[in-house]
């Protein structure tokens, strides 16, 4: 844990800190923003090193997931050291990491779904998926880096490629584990879903727990093997949500009019049933936060679904310039890398208020971040759950690095 006051600069709000939480020579970095990987208190997160803000090399020895504890200076303690651990998620009671070891490649091999304790204790293999989980027709491989939990912390999705290394066409799906007898099944599974970004809703009311949010890249062009030849802009991509039974298919009304599209970043608003896509537009280059609420499937149709609800939260910006965020978990805050005038170079906080009928209000300058843009290395922040601290990614050093903001409880 190393302070860092250089990085504060005269427009940054007094009472906040910067603290560099790693610094070793290999790059280290938080996992992707919209990662359920906090304790519930906020004393304690997952974050990896040997890694990039998009995922680890499951070949890479390197590779760790560490358990970061703020209150203990930040102290770093490693939780994996299976060569192909990928796709972690926290237990909402913060007490266990769960996560894939991803030893398969298309057509054979195996993954095995583990967990173990944040004390290192009670490390437990769950099942192991060595040939097809019907209905998909092959063993899964090339793991997606990101896994997520249900709120009532009985079932853990996942998505994977579902085919051989020969034939084209072949699908990608989402896994979805009963955590209460290692059980798994495929509630999803088509070519356009090799970007799935599985998100839970967070919400503790029981039937919104069995919502997953998930991306559809559609005109996406996969190779045989599952590699993903070249990844459909926003003009592909559209927002789903589906039960993790595989009923009830439904639309977020966000793009696919031919002028909005999403930039295929999209998070829970907390615990609520409303989610919030970044956008952009051609008729006027913006890049706007939106607010919606889920509709009956009409087609993949976008903001044209029929009752779409839409409420611009970056309305009132001259230019809004709108990427990644991420808010606390009582949905009342908001970072993001993005603001009226910069893009991924600054960081900043908002509030948010009534859902599906206020603005962003109280914009406030953090901080610029020193990071490469152009180099791929995305800030990615996001907030603890009770929405005081702040986290991004930072290679200003030539080295990506994982960093924390403290004390925004003072803004």
């Amino acid at each position: 844990m190393k302070p860092r006051p250089d990085m504060l600069d005269d427009n940054s709000p007094n009472g906040i800190e910067v603290i560099q939480i790693t610094a070793e020579e290999v790059p280290s970095c938080h996992i992707y923003m919209e990662a359920q990987i906090f304790t519930p208190d906020s004393r304690m997160f997952i974050l990896h090193r040997s890694a990039t803000p998009h995922g680890p090399d499951k070949n890479d020895p390197e590779h760790r997931y560490l358990l970061c504890d703020i209150e203990n200076g930040c102290a770093l303690t490693p939780l994996t050291d299976e060569i192909g651990a990928t796709a972690p998620s926290v237990s909402p009671d913060g007490k266990v990491l769960y996560y894939l070891v991803d030893e398969a490649e298309p057509g054979g091999g195996r993954v095995t779904f583990k967990k173990v304790n944040f004390d290192g204790t009670g490390r437990e293999t769950i099942t192991v998926i060595d040939s097809a989980i019907p209905p998909a027709n092959y063993c899964p491989s090339r793991i997606y880096p990101l896994s997520t939990i249900s709120s009532d912390g009985r079932r853990l999705a996942a998505a994977a490629f579902m085919g051989d290394s020969y034939s084209k066409g072949k699908p990608f799906g989402l896994i979805v584990f009963d955590l209460d007898n290692g059980s798994a099944k495929v509630v999803l599974e088509g070519p356009t879903w090799c970007n799935l970004h599985p998100q839970y809703c967070r919400s503790m009311d029981a039937e919104f727990s069995h919502d997953i949010m998930v991306q559809e890249n559609h005109e996406s062009v996969i190779g045989p093997d599952g590699e993903i030849v070249d990844l459909t802009g926003g003009t592909g991509a559209d927002i789903h949500l589906i039960r993790d039974d595989g009923t009830n298919f439904r639309n977020l009304p966000w793009g696919r009019d031919g002028n909005e599209f999403c930039q295929g970043h999209q998070c829970w608003r907390g615990r609520t049933s409303w989610a919030i896509t970044s956008t952009e537009t051609r008729d006027v280059d913006q890049y706007r936060l939106i607010e919606s609420k889920a509709v009956a499937h009409a087609g993949h149709v976008g903001l044209k679904s029929p009752g779409g609800l839409r409420n611009d939260l970056s309305r009132g910006f001259d230019g809004p310039n709108f990427y990644h965020f991420a808010t606390d978990i009582a949905g009342r805050r908001l970072i993001t890398d993005s603001g009226p005038c910069y893009f991924g170079e600054a960081l900043y906080l908002a509030s948010l208020g009534e859902p599906g009928i206020d603005a962003l209000v109280d914009w406030t300058y953090l901080l610029r971040t020193g990071t490469d843009e152009n180099k791929g290395t995305h800030t990615h922040p996001f907030l603890s759950p009770d929405g005081t601290t702040g986290f991004f990614n930072s290679d200003e050093s030539g080295i990506l690095q994982a960093f924390m903001i403290r004390g925004l409880e003072n803004i």
